[in-house]
């Protein structure tokens, strides 16, 4: 089955040229002009998506050949891009910067990689601020260090003048590859960050809206849009089916009911995961756990992901029956499956003041970033996954929980600072742990999840009325 979808990939020389911004501002200007943008990520990044999601009204999807395998990435990109007029997918890093664990290859998930999966032409986002005639070195080299790889334009970031575009301009003039646009240095134009990235999209609001929407005016005024669409259409048709998450897992009876926590303090998740979840049969819901005071009615499971639940403890401790509530599912045994930030609000206390006491450990933030890919396996039987199970997960944070794992750990894994250990928690039906997973990469993961809930949910519908009522 072949499968025509114009794309192009947003890749730059290095992190902090402004691809996020020049990518944003082109999914953003695209759609104002009425086209269905489909917006993709490299790698495991929550919050780049984020933007290009807001800015595209769909979900923003990641495309990490580690976390779900290279033969997933083009049936993955398929179906994200269902219906799409155009996909743009944003790189991470360097342009040929890849993944750096054991046993994969230089260059491994790196942008240049995946553009080579998607056979997609490449917008290579240049820096200019402290460069002249010596851009043109720095894009030959792009455009030839691998001929795989093609190179179809550059964006011009961060251009003082119209002298200095000018003198940009000539120096590319004999390069063979055609300038797109030049944008120039504009300050409000920045998202704001703090400890792990950027601000996410989700908790911004209308401050975020504003932000893609001034993204879009710049890119619309500064980029040649009719010649990045027609670099998108000289992408050939993919020889690949969608990927389809029903076709992944089989679906449960009884329709669990599995609430899914959102809102400003949770807002990393892969699409797929959801996707997963109800084509095995669960009815998806969202909580919020800074506004909702209970779970919701017939709740059989829990999920609690990734986000920034550092920023937000206070108001986290102080929604006491939430709190109270989900302690309540983990006692009596309901599902619960909590990555990072998930496990952060299941802990005794975060930062020094109470969060949902689940599991017997503290956490506190640090000044050590923990970032990078993981090869764990699972050394407990879990509502997830049974022990024994190989996974590839990422990891990344700023908190450190003491203890780190629990008496019945939930992987063990090694980095790159030492030997592998133990990590997280697995207590009757909660999994906790700090390792994100793309369930795409696993399905099985969610066809157990649901499984579990299911059972939780039919022993629960044979209670009389009472006592359904009694053990909400």
């Amino acid at each position: 089955m072949s499968a025509a979808v114009p794309r192009v990939v947003v890749a730059a020389p290095s992190s902090n040229a402004g691809k996020t911004s020049v990518a944003t501002g082109l999914v953003a200007a695209l759609t104002t002009r009425g086209l269905a943008v489909s917006p993709h990520k490299v790698g495991p990044d929550y919050i780049d998506p984020g933007y290009t999601g807001l800015a595209a009204g769909r979900p923003g999807r990641n495309l990490d050949p580690v976390l779900v395998g290279e033969e997933r990435v083009v049936p993955l990109f398929l179906h994200g891009a269902r219906g799409a007029d155009v996909a743009v997918v944003e790189g991470v890093m360097g342009l040929f910067d890849g993944a750096t664990r054991p046993g994969l290859e230089p260059g491994f998930a790196s942008t240049a990689h995946v553009a080579r999966l998607l056979h997609a032409p490449v917008v290579l986002v240049v820096d200019a601020s402290a460069q002249a005639q010596s851009v043109a070195a720095l894009v030959h080299g792009f455009a030839t260090y691998d001929p795989t790889v093609r190179l179809g334009g550059v964006v011009l970031n961060r251009v003082g003048s119209d002298r200095h575009e000018e003198i940009l301009r000539d120096a590319l003039g004999g390069s063979g590859v055609p300038v797109l646009g030049a944008v120039r240095r504009l300050a409000e134009l920045g998202t704001p960050s703090r400890h792990l990235g950027l601000v996410p999209a989700a908790e911004r609001s209308a401050e975020a809206l504003a932000t893609v929407g001034r993204l879009g005016g710049v890119v619309a005024g500064a980029v040649d849009l009719d010649a990045v669409l027609r670099l998108a259409r000289t992408a050939p048709a993919l020889d690949a089916v969608p990927w389809d998450p029903a076709a992944e897992v089989p679906r449960a009876e009884g329709r669990p009911r599995i609430a899914v926590a959102g809102g400003a303090a949770f807002t990393f998740g892969y699409a797929e995961n959801t996707e997963l979840l109800e084509a095995a049969g669960a009815e998806v819901v969202t909580v919020d756990p800074l506004r909702d005071e209970a779970l919701p009615e017939g709740t059989a499971g829990l999920v609690v992901g990734g986000g920034f639940p550092e920023v937000h403890a206070a108001d986290l401790s102080a929604n006491e029956s939430l709190r109270a509530d989900i302690a309540a599912l983990a006692t009596r045994g309901g599902p619960v499956a909590a990555e990072c930030a998930g496990l952060l609000y299941l802990a005794r206390s975060l930062d020094g003041v109470p969060m949902c006491g689940v599991l017997a450990t503290d956490a506190v933030m640090s000044d050590r970033l923990t970032l990078g890919y993981r090869e764990a396996v699972a050394l407990s039987g879990s509502v997830l996954a049974p022990a024994g199970t190989r996974v590839r997960g990422h990891e990344f944070h700023r908190t450190v929980a003491t203890p780190a794992a629990g008496s019945a750990p939930a992987w063990r894994w090694a980095d790159r600072q030492g030997p592998a250990h133990p990590e997280g928690f697995v207590s009757g039906g909660v999994h906790a742990s700090y390792l994100h997973l793309n369930w795409a990469g696993s399905p099985a993961l969610a066809e157990r999840f649901v499984a579990a809930c299911a059972v939780r949910s039919t022993d629960r519908a044979a209670l009389p009325e009472g006592a359904r009522h009694a053990h909400r």
